[in-house]
């Protein structure tokens, strides 16, 4: 299995059991996330370093951002938009902007968060060419899907422990097709059934895969083979 986001980095210091795991991707959310999550990946080779700036996180450069991009780094992000009440939406669209561009002149996947602005995005990432990327947390709908798909065949979506409680996410689930579907955690948050209210771990992305395998009425054998497919193409680790 391979939980494709969690955040680990000093803000959210736990003890992680990776046993039944292959790998675990990083995501930052600032610069000192960025720089924590390489320090981190140096100390386990199943631990694979993201470097992003939240959008949340305007204050933070992309310049000094692209000084932390090394071989080991899989993926820019998370990044992107969150259009809540009193943002900065010009600033968010410039420092997404300043990451969608490291992505592509660096060849990293991008992990796109999106909240209350699927459709902004969506514009956005129409302007570019040779993106890959995962929307993070999907939450956009069924009929968002065929609009990201639309772009290239290269987007993925990133489903998390929330579609262990939400009914609605499993129809979601049901017409993401599957070989765009990877599996995430967002430890510390969005804890699985049945964990749910608790701080999420990233081994507990095997309630996602078992709950993705009863949706899809496959063996938890075949959808962890799928899943774990997917990420390798989208994140191209071996």
């Amino acid at each position: 299995m391979i939980d494709t986001h969690a955040h680990l980095s000093s803000r959210f210091t736990q003890e992680v059991n990776l046993e039944k795991l292959k790998w675990v991707i990083l995501a930052a959310s600032s610069i000192k996330d960025s720089k924590d999550n390489l320090e981190l990946a140096k100390g386990n080779k199943k631990l694979l370093p993201a470097v992003g700036i939240h959008p949340q996180e305007i204050n933070d450069s992309v310049e000094e951002l692209e000084k932390l991009i090394c071989q080991e780094v899989v993926a820019i992000g998370e990044c992107g938009l969150e259009f809540t009440e009193g943002v900065d939406k010009k600033a968010q669209e410039k420092l997404f902007r300043g990451q969608i561009e490291l992505s592509l002149r660096y060849k990293k996947a991008l992990i796109i968060h999106s909240r209350e602005a699927s459709d902004e995005i969506l514009e956005i990432l129409k302007s570019y060419k040779n993106l890959r990327g995962v929307i993070h947390c999907y939450t956009g709908g069924k009929k968002r899907i065929k609009k990201f798909l639309e772009i290239s065949d290269n987007w993925y979506f990133g489903v998390d422990g929330n579609v262990t409680y939400e009914i609605g996410l499993e129809e979601v689930v049901k017409n993401i097709p599957r070989d765009r579907l990877i599996l995430e955690t967002d430890t510390p948050f969005l804890a699985p059934v049945p964990h749910r209210g608790e701080k999420n771990r990233p081994e507990w992305v095997e309630f996602v895969y078992k709950k993705v395998a009863e949706i899809w009425g496959e063996s938890f054998e075949k959808t962890e083979e799928i899943i774990d497919e997917n990420a390798k193409r989208l994140f191209q680790i071996i």
